[in-house]
This record gives structure tokens, C-alpha cells and sequence, in this order.
């Protein structure tokens, strides 16, 4: 067994885990350990997701998802910028398809204003067709705050500064188990141990068994939730110019199908929302006979189940038809046929689900002896990474006294709430 003690062990190496390792390496600490299950970074969450730099539009002004977003997004387009990762800021266009959809649009321009949304405009029907000539709509925000990245490409700068400040990063670590002492942390995979004097949980799809590992009690459950997508055929993406999203229900969690263009080129068509049964079930076929038993003998799962069923099946429906796929997204762009899609990815996000149900939608962190437990860390978590990473590095630094010296010890405004 290696001897060496780390300062702060970092379970995850997902986007989160890496914008907390550097900035806590920029902080000057260079004891640290990333430890990531996977053979390569930004495996799962990070590495599947759209790659879409959110703007801010959707998210309670004052709450820490709308704080976080705003200054994340700035950072971020800095941060490319800076080390010439590819992206865009493209602008996407949200349409109203029907009346009853207005109100939930007057509320979206209200909050974008709100978070101080500088480039938000909202268009009448035929406005419309001057940044999407192939979209119907009776009405719509044009948000020019909104890009495209690679997500995976960050990652890898994130992780080139924390090896260069002096940082570690261990791939094909799964912590299955975790020892506490009065000095030290164990942390312990197939064959191999890290030792560890602090311990920060950025664990994702796996951050409340991991809670769990280290005897702390998250107070929710992960909820497996896949998004399918299609492609649009190279000779069918002219249909899209950048990004275009319908109005989203306000009563569920999803924002719907919609177009996403990739900055590797490319059109994405989706995603749909359905209950995945494994954590890693990026198939309709995956299965995990421990996953879905945890779920289903969870009284969160059915206090959900019974509110959202019909949506539920919805969802479930769209999966398996494509037909009711194309239908949906017709209702943005009515030249889209069933030959212009062909199967694409598919990516499994983590929904954090309180016990009575409650479906948590901010970020969520507890805090324990010599531990930082990231709970809950939904989009906007990639584009707003390096503002939350550096929010959960000052928290860290004040919460295992370490000495900072490139972030201030108190986050401010955007500290993560303190359970």
C-alpha cells in the first residue's frame, strides 16, 4: 500500500470533480487525488450530455442554479477562449407552438431578464423564420447568451492544470469501500487504496452509495433517468441552424425534445426522459437487478410514480416510436420526416428524489467531519462548472482549514447550501 497521504481525496471524475481539483490546485493545495471509476474522465453525465453552454433562462432568479449559471457561463467562455478549446456562442431560439403556451413564454422572459440576460429578445410569428427559416411557431425568445462546447474537451484541460499544479488523477478507481480513523480516510478499490486526510464527493450518478460508503446519510436517492436522441442525416441539417427548444411544461422537470447542433458538427434530435433500470443504462435493453430493486423499494420512487405517471408513459411510448418521436418534433420544425433521423446517443442523468418524492432541483451539498458530499449537482453543472468548483473548493478550504491562496476561504454568493 502506498503511504502517501492526500490532502483531499476527490471521488469523480466527472466535470464537477475535475472544476473542484483545479480549483483547489489553484488555491495552491497540491495534495490532492481525483479518483475515477472509469478508464477515461468524463465517462458518464459529462461525457453524454449535448454540449450545450446554458444561459440562464430557465432558473429561479436568486437561486444558487441561476447564480451559479450566470458567472459559470461567463467563466466558461473565458475559460475557451483562454485555452483555445473550440465553441460557439450561438444563440437558440425558444418557440411557442400554440396559446396556451404564452404564458409559460412571458414567464421565461421574465426570469432571463431577471438573470440578467443581456442578449434576449422576443419575436412575433414571423420574426421567427429570421434565425430559423424551417420552424413554426405563433411566437418565441431568441437567447443569444446560449453556445455549444465539448464538454469532454474541458474536462481534459481541467485535467492537464490540476496534473501540472501538481495534482493526481487515478483512472479505473471504484471506491467500494471506506475506513474513517481519527487521522485518515482509506479509501479502498479492487486491489489498491488511497489514503486520504479529506474527502470531497463528486461521485454523480453514484454520490449518495457513496455518501453511504462514508457512513453519512444522504437523505435522497439517485433516480436513473434516460435521454435517447436521433441525428439528423448530413443532406437534412440545414432544417437547423443552431438550437431550437420548445416552451417547457413548468410542471415537470424536463425541457422537452428539441435541436441541438454539436460543435463537432452534427444535429442532435431529443432528448426524451424515461426511467432507466440501471445507472449506467444508456440501452433500452440494460438492466441492474440491484438498481432497480433499490429504486422500487424506495417510498420516493412511487410518491413520484403516481404523480408524473402519465408523463411517464408518455415518455416510455415515444421510446419505443419513433413515430410519436417525429410527431413531437414536427411540432418545431414541420418538414422533419422519419427518414431525415437516424439512431443517435444516448446519455443517463442523475435525479436526486427526496423520500416523499420531492424531486430536488437545485444543488444540493452536506457536509460531514472532514467531508464535502455533492449530492445533487444538475444542469446547468456543466456549463456552470468552474463557478461550482470553485464554490465547493472554498467551502472545502474553510472546512479542512487549509491555507487558500488563489480563492477567497468564504464563496459569497454562490456557496452551495449547507444542510
Amino acid at each position: 500500500m502506498d503511504d502517501r497521504i492526500y490532502d483531499v481525496g476527490i471521488i469523480g471524475g466527472g466535470i464537477v470533480g475535475l472544476a473542484t481539483a483545479m480549483a483547489l490546485v489553484r488555491s495552491g493545495v497540491t495534495s490532492i487525488a481525483v479518483l475515477e471509476a472509469e478508464g477515461k474522465l468524463a465517462a458518464h453525465q459529462t461525457g453524454n450530455n449535448s454540449g450545450v453552454i446554458h444561459s440562464g433562462l430557465y432558473y429561479k432568479p436568486g437561486s444558487l442554479k441561476a447564480r451559479n449559471c450566470v458567472a459559470g457561463r461567463e467563466a466558461l467562455y473565458r475559460f475557451c477562449r483562454e485555452q483555445g478549446i473550440a465553441h460557439q456562442a450561438c444563440g437558440k431560439l425558444v418557440v411557442a407552438t400554440q396559446e396556451s403556451e404564452i404564458a409559460a413564454l412571458d414567464a421565461l422572459e421574465q426570469k432571463g431578464l431577471a438573470n440578467g440576460l443581456k442578449k434576449l429578445r422576443r419575436l412575433g410569428a414571423s420574426e421567427l423564420k429570421e434565425f430559423e427559416p424551417h420552424v413554426a411557431g405563433i411566437a418565441g425568445l431568441w437567447v443569444g447568451e446560449t453556445g455549444i462546447v465539448d464538454y469532454g474537451q474541458v474536462c481534459e484541460k481541467y485535467a492537464e492544470i490540476i496534473r501540472a499544479g501538481g495534482g493526481e488523477i487515478r483512472l479505473n478507481f471504484r471506491v467500494t469501500r471506506v475506513k474513517t480513523s481519527a487521522k485518515e480516510m482509506i479509501l479502498s478499490s479492487t486491489g489498491s487504496e488511497v489514503r486520504c486526510r479529506n474527502l470531497v464527493n463528486c461521485a454523480g450518478l453514484h454520490s449518495d452509495r457513496v455518501a453511504r460508503l462514508c457512513g453519512v446519510n444522504p437523505g435522497l436517492q439517485i433516480i436513473p433517468f434516460r435521454g435517447e436522441y436521433f441525428d439528423l442525416l448530413p443532406g437534412r441539417r440545414r432544417l437547423v441552424r443552431n438550437l431550437i427548444y420548445p416552451v417547457p411544461d413548468p410542471r415537470f422537470p424536463f425541457l422537452g425534445v428539441h435541436f441541438t447542433r454539436r460543435i463537432a458538427g452534427g444535429v442532435e434530435a431529443g432528448p426524451n426522459a424515461v426511467l432507466a433500470f440501471k445507472r449506467h443504462g444508456y440501452k433500452k435493453t440494460n438492466f441492474s437487478l440491484r438498481d432497480a430493486a433499490q429504486f422500487a423499494m424506495y417510498p420516493g420512487f412511487w410518491f413520484m410514480g403516481l404523480k408524473f405517471w402519465k408523463m411517464g408513459l408518455g415518455e416510455f411510448y415515444r421510446s419505443f416510436s419513433k413515430k410519436a418521436f417525429v410527431r413531437a418534433l414536427q411540432r418545431l420544425v414541420p418538414e422533419i420526416q422519419a427518414g431525415d433521423l437516424q439512431p443517435g446517443g444516448a446519455g443517463v442523468r442523475a435525479q436526486a428524489l427526496e423520500a416523499n418524492g420531492f424531486l430536488v432541483d437545485d444543488f444540493r451539498i452536506k457536509e460531514a467531519e472532514r467531508m464535502v458530499h455533492v449530492l445533487n449537482a444538475p444542469s446547468p453543472a456543466a456549463t456552470a462548472s468552474i463557478s461550482i468548483g470553485e464554490s465547493i473548493a472554498a467551502l472545502a478550504l474553510k472546512k479542512f482549514f487549509l491555507s487558500p491562496k488563489g480563492i477567497a476561504p468564504d464563496p459569497g454568493p454562490l456557496k452551495p447550501p449547507i444542510l
